[in-house]
């Protein structure tokens, strides 16, 4: 389906200054509509709105209905079921008995960081005084996952066994140094497995759910979701039963909120365990007993508010990405793991600024590379991907930064900072087309890569940039079409006004927690009237507020919405216009009053 600029026409009839105002806006949309499950758009007429979206996001089945809308802690997987994390569970339990030196090695990212805290809490409370610490890389000095010169020193420093969490799969040279030096090392990771069926590490244990051979049902878990699973099969091991005793289930249970967090904040999928996991870590989050957590949202205002996937995706999640970014993430570490009430207080606070911080620094660079990538015509239809690189680009940024250029584009964004004669960034990509697979098929152009088919980093020589920009772009030229480079809508089914009462709106947020492969249900409205002229909001009139208006057989029904960001079109709407929308409902609450609202995603003309 069309929407403005792709196919929408003028109105035969109308004067010429209202037919110049809908020229005006169809000059400025460019998005597509999509409906998610085209066979589901007609049915309307013949059961109910939360019915309908459940249809078009394939929820038929009054099982899987039930699953999807009253997920249950039974809902997730065994733990055994995971290739290789017997081995490893076995392992980590021998150590612990046989009081070894344990270090738990995590990556710099919010995901790296809650998995890496999920084991330390898990074995500190089965064994209080075991030797265990957490180790996490510089994202500057020493780069991403495991490296040899860091696995020297810990084994220097007396560690006898490492577990990776959320890093290490094409770790090969990594793990031959290990066992070179005499060091244990477990592997659990989830991301990309090496190319073309290419060698694992040589480890104790590889943990990871889509393994060669893997019956684990559900290959979509993060680095989080992965620690959970190996610190219950650890649990159930050491314990010598699959039931574990009531303080060591509340301590698992108590790291659902840590799951949750590198769930959302990695972007995995929100459906079958991981929304059991997002689900339940987002209900008990403010009773954590973690110190760090607790300080993190409290310094972040939080306490009492409710916390859902996009409090976690744009307040907590930033804030803990922050420390790995401008400084060093061993400190967001050590918050969610050993800080005293007096540590969490001062590092969390520390973190707001350097979010803050962050937030500066990203805006520089987002103006600059955009104004970049378009004089480099990498903006245009037959150059569909945008590389970059700069020496004054702070690298612990440029991934975000590549994220906001995919939204703005619609193409795969790498982004690189050039450190003399080497590059090393970021990459991520929109739907549809793997930037893994185009890392690796220009792989004689980089140095090292990994990660999976959304985001991924890099490293190449400043020598091979031009090559490397040339060769991806071909390869994004011919596996990205001329449609994918144009935003996308996707709606769930069509409503009217008179539908959308509290009640029903209501239970379209119990369908929560929403985020990648469950996002917030839109609805499209169809022949709606413009009451009145839009109303300019926010600083520097950003936003937009307006009201819809629909005359139905049970009478006349109106919602406010909100356009962020569609500020510069309040000159081109008029009221009175009929209107196609695109909305996203929402219960709003202020000063003691409920009532239905919407965020308004889109706008079409409608034809006659």
């Amino acid at each position: 389906m069309a929407g403005i600029g792709l196919g929408a026409k003028l109105p035969p009839t109308g004067s010429p200054a209202q037919q110049e105002v809908w020229s005006a806006i169809m000059r400025g949309m460019t998005r597509r509509w999509v409906f998610r499950n085209p066979a589901e758009v007609r049915r309307g007429d013949t059961i109910p709105l939360v019915q309908r979206v459940l249809h078009a996001r394939g929820l038929t089945e009054a099982a899987a209905i039930r699953r999807f809308c009253e997920p249950k802690l039974t809902d997730l997987h065994e733990p055994e079921l995971m290739p290789n994390i017997d081995t490893a569970a076995t392992r980590l339990a021998e150590a612990v008995r046989g009081h070894e030196s344990i270090v738990i090695y995590g990556d710099y990212d919010v995901d790296g960081i809650t998995a890496c805290a999920i084991l330390y809490h898990v074995i500190k409370a089965i064994a209080p005084q075991v030797d265990l610490r957490t180790y996490i890389p510089h994202r500057l000095d020493e780069g991403y996952g495991l490296n040899s010169e860091a696995l020297r020193q810990l084994r220097a420093d007396g560690a006898d066994l490492v577990i990776s969490v959320d890093c290490g799969i094409t770790a090969l040279e990594p793990a031959r140094v290990a066992r070179e030096i005499g060091l244990d090392l477990i592997i659990t990771d989830h991301h990309s497995l090496p190319d073309s069926g290419g060698p694992l590490p040589d480890a104790i244990a590889v943990v990871h759910p889509r393994l060669p051979g893997s019956e684990y049902p559900f290959g979509e878990l993060c680095g989080a979701g992965i620690a959970f699973k190996l610190a219950w099969r650890f649990a159930t091991i050491w314990c010598g039963s699959r039931r574990v005793g009531e303080s060591v289930q509340k301590v698992l249970l108590d790291m659902l909120p840590l799951a949750a967090l590198g769930t959302i904040a990695d972007v995995a999928p929100l459906v079958d365990e991981n929304r059991t996991i997002a689900a339940f870590g987002l209900r008990w989050i403010k009773h954590t007993p973690i110190v760090g957590l607790r300080a993190l949202i409290e310094a972040s205002d939080l306490m009492h508010e409710d916390i859902d996937s996009e409090k976690v995706g744009f307040v907590l999640a930033p804030r803990l990405n922050a420390a790995g970014r401008m400084g060093h993430a061993a400190e967001a570490a050590h918050l969610l793991t050993a800080a005293t009430h007096q540590e969490a207080e001062v590092i969390a606070k520390q973190l707001a600024r350097d979010n803050r911080q962050r937030q500066q620094t990203q805006r520089n660079i987002l103006q600059q590379a955009a104004r970049m990538a378009e004089d480099a015509g990498m903006t245009a239809d037959d150059r569909r991907a945008i590389v970059l690189a700069d020496e004054s680009w702070h690298a612990g940024v440029v991934g975000i930064v590549c994220s906001r250029l995919v939204e703005r584009f619609c193409r795969p964004v790498v982004l690189l900072h050039r450190r003399g004669d080497v590059c090393k960034g970021s990459a991520r990509s929109i739907d549809g087309y793997s930037i893994h697979d185009g890392l690796a098929a220009t792989s004689k152009h980089l140095t090292s890569y990994g990660g999976h088919d959304v985001a991924a980093g890099l490293t190449l020589r400043a020598v091979d940039l031009a090559a490397f920009t040339e060769a991806l772009t071909e390869h994004a030229n011919c596996h990205i079409t001329v449609e994918q480079l144009t935003s996308t809508v996707r709606i769930d089914c069509d409503a009217s006004l008179g539908e959308l009462d509290l009640e029903t709106v209501r239970r379209i947020a119990l369908l929560s927690p929403f985020g990648r492969a469950n996002p917030r249900p839109t609805l499209r409205i169809r022949s709606a009237t413009l009451a009145g002229p839009p109303r300019q909001i926010g600083a520097n009139g950003r936003h937009l507020a307006l009201s819809l208006r629909q005359d139905e057989p049970t009478g006349r029904r109106w919602l406010r919405c909100v356009w962020w960001n569609a500020g510069a079109l309040a000159a081109d709407l008029a009221a009175g216009m009929c209107l196609d929308a695109i909305i996203e409902p929402k219960v709003n609450t202020y000063n003691g009053r409920t009532n239905v609202e919407a965020e308004l995603r889109d706008v079409r003309l409608c034809q006659t």
